[in-house]
């Protein structure tokens, strides 16, 4: 964690849900400040959203809650997909080929009102999150150099002044109001009719679905999901429909699996299915992110593990301007990226999905005969951002283990550090740019001292440091070249890793000591030497 940032001013985060939670963590884990008003008076008790991609877990791990979300979550290393008519697997996805790209080779199950609560109790532990429930937002004034945000709380109406205002407050999101921002695309007629229920299908009815298991069929499909404590059922409604009741739920739910005894409805909800993104994400001081930027149909998980993905890109940035390691226009990177992905990338591939359920044979989805770019897809770790500005982005992956290109994830590979022990690259990537020189540590290539805590250097190479190369320090160890083989680069290049673990670019060195520096500066407008206290 880095160490705290003194500001007269925190950052204001307008909601307690998933997506404000994390966002607080990110910012948190770069010593910044922050206070979380939510309007209710407890976390959310809703079934909603329950399961958890991998992508989601190296985000929790980089937070450093992971271990804590794992604690009460169900692990899942395979993702069925099932014909509902022979109950016959069709594509099963199996996540453990993904154990050499990261340290999470599965997805988790736990429902949001779960997860909540992990999420709170470790912001709070930080000494720099403030969770304030029963503050209701009602309007802001952007000042240009600070925020004043007014809540209501009891009765009584506060004003607070913020140093940026994030808004997380979901897909009626007031704050997205307040600006007048509005949304683009469509809320589809159909509904999904999801149910939680207590039932034995390990020992006194025993059934061999997976944990997470999309069953297939043109007239009706469902998902089954085992949580910790229950099995979970989601199905589509008929058009016009009304609103089943619990024992209609119940009813429906044993058709597929058979008659079973002792079941009991904990809970059921029924909602609309959109594909809406905001026209704009930043305005000023003030950001959406999650829903109040985007409302994806919850297909494949993407709808809460995208809005994930904003509290990835969006932490780092600030933190950097605020600690004037960056110019200003750093913070526009996170619409450019996030965007496009929420309109033609989770959004259009969870709509892909769903009608692939339907098992409508016009429609052509991300999946393939490729287990392991299925597996790299569905977790998520496929998605790609657009760094550039080019609309080179992509949530897909065709190919088994393609070699990395700018606005991929690092993969998260195991090294040896010169201390002579083994670790995630991610792990020694943390909190800072990175560059990363795949090189032979023989030949004395020039890599800069690490000087600046905003920008880091290591050389990789299959060959130890010698003690007298002047390399020790910053030298990591790849055995075999099993890191470079998979990045897929030529000797002699340099791989710049953002701190969310994005990598920002891939270029052959060019024999400077300075290179790395100029492409920092490139992003952020301004030296890394400017990382250094004043």
């Amino acid at each position: 964690m880095s160490p705290a940032l003194t500001m007269d001013r925190p950052v204001v985060i307008i909601g307690a849900g998933p997506v404000g939670l994390i966002t607080a963590l990110g910012l948190a884990r770069q010593g910044i400040r922050c206070v979380v008003f939510e309007d209710d008076n407890r976390l959310s008790l809703d079934t909603k959203a329950g399961t958890i991609l991998t992508r989601t877990l190296e985000i929790f791990h980089r937070y450093g809650v992971a271990d804590a979300v794992l604690a009460q979550a169900l692990r899942v290393d395979e993702i069925g997909e099932i014909d509902r008519r022979t109950q016959k697997s069709i594509y099963p996805v199996l996540l453990d080929v993904l154990a050499d790209e990261t340290q999470y080779p599965f997805v988790i199950n736990l429902p949001q009102q779960d997860l909540e609560p992990v999420l709170a109790r470790e912001a709070v532990a930080t000494g720099l999150i403030d969770i304030r429930m029963e503050h209701r937002y009602v309007t802001h004034v952007d000042h240009r150099d600070h925020v004043v945000v007014e809540v209501v709380h009891h009765g009584q109406t506060l004003q607070f002044e913020a140093v940026y205002l994030l808004a997380c407050d979901g897909g009626r999101s007031a704050v997205r109001e307040r600006l007048g921002v509005k949304v683009e695309g469509e809320s589809l007629p159909v509904k999904y009719a999801l149910v939680d229920l207590q039932v034995d299908l390990d020992v006194e009815n025993p059934r061999d679905y997976p944990y997470l298991a999309y069953f297939a069929d043109p007239v009706e499909w469902m998902i089954l999901i085992r949580h910790p404590h229950c099995w979970r059922f989601l199905y589509p409604l008929a058009e016009g429909a009304d609103e089943p009741s619990a024992q209609e739920l119940r009813d429906k739910s044993l058709s597929f699996i058979g008659q079973v005894k002792d079941v009991k409805v904990l809970n059921k909800v029924t909602y609309r299915v959109h594909h809406r993104v905001a026209g704009q994400w930043r305005h000023g001081r003030v950001f959406l992110m999650g829903d109040a930027a985007h409302l994806i149909t919850p297909m494949w998980a993407l709808g809460l593990n995208t809005g994930a993905l904003d509290a990835s890109n969006l932490p780092w940035r600030l933190a950097w301007t605020l600690r004037g390691w960056a110019q200003d226009s750093l913070l526009d990177g996170y619409e450019r990226e996030q965007r496009p992905l929420a309109i033609h990338g989770s959004g259009e591939m969870a709509e892909a999905a769903r009608l692939s359920m339907a098992q409508r044979a016009d429609v052509k989805t991300a999946m393939s005969d490729n287990n392991w770019a299925n597996a790299y897809t569905r977790s998520m770790l496929a998605a790609r951002l657009d760094v550039t500005g080019q609309g080179q982005w992509s949530m897909v992956a065709r190919d088994t283990r393609p070699a990395i290109t700018a606005g991929a994830r690092l993969p998260d590979c195991l090294v040896h550090t010169p201390q002579g022990t083994q670790r995630r690259v991610h792990d020694v990537c943390a909190g800072a740019f990175v560059a990363l020189y795949f090189c032979d540590v023989r030949r004395r290539p020039p890599i800069a001292e690490n000087q600046f805590p905003a920008l880091q250097h290591w050389a990789v190479s299959r060959w130890d440091a010698p003690h007298d190369s002047g390399l020790r320090d910053r030298s990591l160890l790849d055995p075999g070249l099993a890191f470079t083989a998979r990045m897929g680069v030529p000797a002699d290049t340099l791989v710049l890793v953002r701190p969310d673990a994005v990598v920002a670019a891939v270029v052959p060195m060019d024999g400077t000591h300075t290179q790395a520096e100029r492409w920092y500066q490139s992003i952020t407008g301004l030296p890394a030497s400017k990382s250094l206290p004043s």
